[in-house]
């Protein structure tokens, strides 16, 4: 009986390559996207009262998508929930930290997985290709942000903080009109931070 060898394909040079830097550095610079994503909620953020609680204008979700563009989808979604909880638990929006971790966290997965896994977007040379993985990759974050933000913050509020109906749907409209101005804001600022940062990028895979 012939035995077949089995022969395995050997990576290319550019298959090799992965988003974002390995070992110490990427535990670093997840550090550093989380204090940013913290930073960019606790202070660059504007409180809007509403009826049975509150939702807010920030700057947080930006470097949660830049997070993710620039290190990945893991790396990335690890750093913009950790980041935006801790500020969540440090600024009045502490009952709220659970969905924050849950919502943040598959924002950045799924930034990274659209703009890395999709779009090969560590390989694209070309600005204006960088440019439309880069959008497509934070957009489909943002696109599942105000999907689920309000409908979470919904049940979140209705079924675990006991708040009445109606001031649980007044919440998620305004989170909802909050979320999507957030989120545009988010997409185009992440995109040219990405683009700014792009040497940096091209050195870690050298």
């Amino acid at each position: 009986m012939k035995k077949h060898k089995i022969e395995q394909r050997q990576e290319t040079p550019d298959e090799r390559r992965r988003p974002g830097p390995q070992g110490t550095l990427r535990v670093a610079l997840i550090g550093v996207f989380a204090a940013l994503s913290y930073i960019g909620f606790q202070f660059l953020r504007i409180d809007i009262p509403v009826a049975g609680g509150k939702t807010a204008f920030h700057m947080g979700n930006v470097f949660l998508l830049s997070a993710a563009l620039l290190l990945g989808p893991l790396s990335g979604a690890l750093a913009g929930s950790i980041g935006m909880t801790i500020a969540d638990l440090t600024s009045g929006y502490a009952l709220y930290a659970p969905t924050t971790f849950f919502l943040k966290f598959c924002i950045g997965l799924i930034t990274g997985l659209v703009a890395h896994k999709a779009g090969r977007l560590y390989l694209r040379e070309e600005p204006k290709e960088r440019i439309l993985w880069s959008g497509l990759g934070a957009a489909a974050g943002i696109l599942f942000n105000i999907i689920f933000d309000p409908l979470v913050g919904y049940f979140y509020k209705r079924f675990l903080l006991k708040v009445p109906v109606d001031a649980a749907a007044l919440l998620a409209k305004a989170a909802s009109v909050t979320t999507a101005v957030n989120g545009v804001l988010a997409i185009i600022l992440s995109v040219i931070i990405y683009q700014a940062l792009t040497p940096l990028r091209k050195s870690w895979q050298d």
